[in-house]
């Protein structure tokens, strides 16, 4: 983790290095939820503080945030490729989907008026595999 902070050109602190390590493997993750496995290494360390060392690993591109309508600000470390999600309605779970691939008038803009894009956000919302199962099973019981 040292490495990487340093790499990043950001000064190698022990909430950076816990926060990193919070973010860790896949998934993405609350500010509470960094928080939480933060404090379980260094008890006193705020709420604020790692808001800021979440702040500071998104500006060095060690992590991205997303901010799904409706929910709290997720973090993750799947950096660099430009990735869309999609939200189960229902019990919230969140998966990466890589770029979208064929026809997409969701990436295009009708009218570019000179505007270079060079981020899509693109979030898939409905409803996952195993809460459609859950639903179906429920109704046939």
């Amino acid at each position: 983790m040292a490495g990487r902070l340093k790499q990043a050109g950001l000064k190698v602190t022990a909430p950076r290095i816990a926060a990193l390590g919070a973010l860790a493997g896949p998934g993405h993750r609350t500010a509470e939820a960094v928080f939480s496995a933060v404090t379980s290494e260094l008890p006193k360390t705020s709420l604020q503080a790692v808001y800021g060392v979440l702040a500071a690993l998104v500006d060095a591109g060690l992590a991205r945030k997303i901010d799904p309508a409706g929910s709290p600000a997720l973090y993750e470390t799947r950096v660099g490729d430009n990735h869309h999600h999609r939200i189960c309605l229902n019990c919230h779970a969140v998966e990466d989907v890589d770029c979208a691939v064929g026809e997409s008038p969701c990436l295009t803009p009708s009218n570019m008026d000179g505007f270079a894009v060079q981020l899509a956000e693109v979030t898939f919302w409905g409803t996952c595999a195993a809460c459609q199962a859950a639903s179906t099973a429920a109704a046939s019981a």
